[in-house]
């Protein structure tokens, strides 16, 4: 017998639907039904973000040229956070450390000019980068890797912003959140199910590199 020599299998936002429905034991009979479980597909994505870093949403952006003396960048709205950030000078990359609001704020004079060397992301609904100190030049570059939001499923025809690794996971946490409205009878079951699709798939979901262990000097 052939194999089907097949590997794009994709479910749609109306097959995820439909697919959590009848976990529920349960099927769709009116377009509210169908609203009302996109809309719960919408707040389980937003959910993942705050559960921690998804890979597949991990990008790269070298769109900021600094401006002299400029200390604020705007970034853009699908930025979740920001995880390696380095400035580019001559063709070198240098990397740039991270600071908390208070060691921002403690800054005694942030308008100090010279070669970028921190910042501080104030993650507001528009995030902000503050640069410290400021840009003294308007040649160099920010270059940062990010962690962007999940695209909505906005209609029922759309694939879904994720890879298929996770599909058992998006399946059972919606299978949850409905039967939270419509089948609470069916809520301790489905909520470990969806716990546990999900570690499974965000366990995979990992860069491996070796473990470094770099001991320190004793002083």
């Amino acid at each position: 017998m052939a194999v089907s020599a097949s590997r794009d299998f994709e479910l749609d936002v109306a097959e995820i639907i439909e697919e959590a429905y009848e976990r529920c034991g349960l099927t769709m009979k009116t377009g509210y039904d169908a609203q009302t479980a996109r809309r719960s597909l919408n707040l389980l994505l937003a959910d993942w973000a705050n559960r921690g870093l998804n890979l597949w949403t991990v990008n790269l952006d070298t769109s900021i040229t600094v401006t002299a003396d400029q200390v604020q960048e705007t970034l853009a709205a699908d930025v979740v956070d920001l995880l390696e950030v380095v400035l580019r000078r001559s063709g070198v990359d240098l990397e740039m450390r991270r600071m908390g609001r208070g060691e921002y704020q403690a800054l005694p004079n942030k308008a100090t000019t010279g070669r970028p060397s921190a910042f501080w992301l104030d993650r507001q609904i528009i995030p902000v980068l503050n640069i410290w100190p400021a840009p003294e030049n308007s040649t160099d570059t920010i270059r940062y890797y990010y962690v962007r939001r999940i695209q909505d499923a906005d209609t029922f025809i759309n694939t879904n912003d994720m890879p298929f690794r996770f599909y058992p996971a998006v399946v059972s946490g919606l299978s949850y959140m409905l039967a939270i409205k419509k089948a609470p009878d069916r809520v301790q079951l489905l909520k470990p199910l969806y716990e546990e699709d999900f570690k499974l798939a965000a366990e995979e979901d990992r860069e491996r590199v070796p473990l470094r262990l770099v001991p320190g000097r004793r002083r």
